[in-house]
């Protein structure tokens, strides 16, 4: 399987593309998308490392598996392709938008825009199975996104790193705070959000800020 990913990703991650648990990786993940449905499309397993460069990474969200539904993953945490329905956590996502940042409920659900603008949109696991939500995780893909977690806080500066409910949180063992910034919350999905967890956590407004502060532009969210 051809991993498709941007220039600037490679000569940082050529390494890991050449380790056996790699290899195993690429070949249980063929095999998958040969005898099963798996989302999402082949050619967008590595969509996040293709729409955001290495050096223009500015902010990592770390999502945890892609959405196992017919049309919704994209390849980018959280996002959803056009005219398909907002999964329950993006919907939280986007009316923390709107009371962070008055920004009116967005009509997509595509977060495309917010990868090419520096925002790499990260899933610890990046393919799964036809509604069978984490069947294709510890099979080496966490593996995979932790070293490039560790290269972003290794080969980087000043990004922001925005780490929603348990499972992301553990991510900080890999982050140097003297380097980068971490904010974290519960996670927007309604069994946290509606227990306190989500809502008010003001990420978006609190990265833009974090941003300018370091003499970066803004992201549009």
């Amino acid at each position: 399987m051809e991993v498709k990913i941007h220039d600037s990703w490679k000569p940082l991650l050529k390494a890991e593309f050449e380790k056996d648990y790699f290899k195993a990786l690429m070949a249980f993940v063929t095999s998958e998308y040969q005898k099963n449905t798996c989302y999402p499309p082949v050619s967008e397993i590595f969509q996040a490392f293709s729409t955001c460069p290495f050096e223009e990474t500015k902010v990592v969200i770390i999502g945890q598996d892609p959405y196992h539904g017919e049309g919704q993953a994209n390849g980018l945490c959280f996002s959803v392709n056009e005219n398909t329905a907002h999964p329950p956590s993006l919907r939280n996502m986007f009316k923390e938008l709107e009371s962070d940042i008055n920004k009116p409920y967005p009509e997509s659900g595509n977060l495309l825009h917010w990868a090419k603008q520096g925002v790499l949109l990260l899933n610890a696991t990046l393919s799964v199975r036809a509604h069978e939500a984490g069947s294709h995780q510890k099979m080496g893909w966490e593996t995979f996104t932790d070293r490039v977690i560790k290269t972003i806080s290794d080969n980087q500066k000043d990004v922001v790193f925005l780490l929603w409910g348990g499972f992301a949180k553990k991510k900080s063992k890999l982050i140097d705070t003297n380097k980068h910034t971490i904010l974290t919350s519960g996670h927007p999905s309604p069994l946290s959000a509606n227990r306190g967890f989500w809502f008010g956590n003001k990420h978006f407004s609190k990265t833009n800020a974090i941003l300018e502060g370091k003499g970066y532009s803004p992201i549009s969210w």
